[in-house]
């Protein structure tokens, strides 16, 4: 049983690390898009100084890094507390949602498990509003100086 225990704890914490290096990597892309066309809108629209794109693009930075931590963080601590993992299929039918079952035995011998849902959705949903939240900013940044 404990082998099988460490052998499940180890592709749990490879899930996760993959999942993590996957939201890091879509943030990143969005950030790059959304700084390119801050600039490119800023440059060439609407001819402003360096300062505003620079505070732009630090801006959307700092939300990036928040929002990147917060996930790792949250991520981190599943593994932690993770003993057993039941996967879904990935069919249609769950809509990628994963669900971990963290078992913790007791002295007795007795078992207790939590069931925590680590929705793949919510990475979507994480990576969705650094861009809404960057494109927000954008318009902003254009309607004040336009």
């Amino acid at each position: 049983m404990d082998r099988q225990v460490v052998v499940v704890g180890l592709v749990v914490v490879v899930v996760v690390v993959v999942v993590v290096v996957v939201v890091v990597v879509v943030v990143v892309v969005v950030v790059v898009v959304v700084v390119v066309v801050v600039i490119v809108v800023l440059v060439v629209v609407v001819v402003v100084e360096v300062v505003v794109v620079v505070v732009v693009v630090v801006v959307v930075v700092v939300v990036v890094v928040v929002v990147v931590v917060v996930v790792v963080v949250v991520l981190v601590v599943v593994v932690v507390v993770v003993v057993e993992i039941r996967g879904g299929s990935g069919g249609s039918g769950n809509g990628g949602i994963m669900v971990v079952v963290v078992v913790v035995y007791s002295g007795s011998g007795g078992s207790v498990k939590v069931v925590v849902v680590v929705v793949v959705v919510v990475v979507v949903v994480v990576v969705a509003v650094t861009a809404a939240v960057s494109v927000a900013l954008v318009v902003v940044v254009v309607v004040v100086v336009a």
